[in-house]
């Protein structure tokens, strides 16, 4: 099983986000475009487990409390590494220290399972498209540069999700293997 930890994104900021994908594939076809179906944001990548350590991974993540929700918003748009060379085209993700206190709990709820540490520093971001060639268009480049200051969308989460990835000859599948509440309380964007 290939695992990891996402959030959700809610159907109505789903919506302003596959929006701003078919205005952005418009300008340039080349990169593989995120389907919104599969929008989410990675909070952890746990990676490939025999399928019998699902439960003890879930039984950690089941301990994992925050004092309050979290809320958040997507804006702007980048690259990594960097527009010169991009590997991914992805919208920012602008909140609190609690969406970092919530990855580095769960990285370390993950880890005396043998799950590896993080080694690099959380940077919140949704990944929208990844690219082939690492090469931006013009039309893209002036698409993008149009929305650097644009909110695509908040969210208030009050849970976290275990998610399998198949990966399938049309691009990844994702399905939702459990839910968890990490906070009192209760949200209906979560």
């Amino acid at each position: 099983m290939r695992l990891f930890v996402a959030l959700a994104i809610p159907e109505d900021v789903r919506e302003k986000l596959a929006a701003l994908l078919r205005e952005l594939r418009g300008s340039d076809p080349a990169p593989r475009w995120v389907p919104p179906q599969n929008l989410h944001v990675t909070l952890k990548f746990i990676g490939e487990v025999a399928p019998q350590r699902a439960t003890a991974i879930c039984d950690a993540l089941e301990e994992i409390r925050l004092e309050q929700p979290i809320h958040f918003e997507f804006r702007g748009l980048g690259f990594f590494p960097n527009a010169r060379r991009p590997g991914v085209l992805w919208t920012g993700i602008e909140s609190s220290q609690d969406l970092a206190r919530l990855t580095s709990t769960i990285d370390r709820a993950l880890g005396p399972l043998g799950i590896p540490l993080e080694t690099k520093p959380f940077v919140p971001h949704l990944t929208v498209a990844r690219f082939k060639q690492p090469q931006v268009s013009p039309a893209l480049s002036a698409e993008i540069a149009k929305r650097q200051s644009y909110t695509f969308g908040t969210i208030l989460a009050a849970q976290f999700h275990l998610m399998e990835s198949t990966l399938k000859s049309g691009g990844a599948e994702y399905t939702t293997l459990r839910s968890f509440g990490f906070t009192d309380q209760c949200t209906k964007d979560s």
